[in-house]
């Protein structure tokens, strides 16, 4: 039976408090999909320091940069197929979610979801408001399940 997905935003929480929502899900892969993996506001975050700290609870990390946000316009798109987005940034990232590059970070990503429950993370509190939302609608497409954190 496949694991779920889920997805989490770090926000400003501390180590302890972002580790105890990990636990709800049962989580054991971190999987970072963040394109800027560093804060001033919350450097426990870091990606120089957030692996060590989340070995220290026994769950693992790994980074997709194939998945990752703030994606520019896409110019070999049509500006009609993804118009829908009000949202710019959404809109490029629905854009870019149509490339072989996503593709690959989304097989990635399914094939550690195979071996390991695992959390989306990225910096953005709510799911919605977040470049999660639309890989996980690409994961519900596949058929996966996925909760958020």
């Amino acid at each position: 039976m496949p694991y779920p997905f889920h997805t989490i935003g770090h926000s400003t929480r501390s180590i302890v408090e972002f580790v105890s929502l990990l636990r709800v899900g049962t989580i054991a892969l971190v999987v970072d999909i963040r394109t800027v993996r560093r804060s001033r506001a919350n450097p426990q975050f870091n990606s120089e320091v957030l692996p060590d700290k989340l070995a220290a609870f026994g769950i693992g990390y790994e980074h997709i940069a194939e998945l990752g946000g703030l994606r520019g316009k896409a110019h070999d798109i049509p500006t009609t197929l993804n118009a829908f987005w009000i949202n710019q940034s959404f809109h490029n990232y629905a854009d870019y979610a149509l490339s072989v590059e996503f593709h690959r970070g989304l097989d990635r990503l399914v094939a550690l979801g195979r071996q390991r429950r695992c959390a989306i993370l990225c910096a953005e509190t709510l799911w919605w408001r977040c470049h999660r939302r639309i890989v996980a609608d690409y994961l519900l497409s596949r058929g996966e399940s996925v909760f958020h954190l």
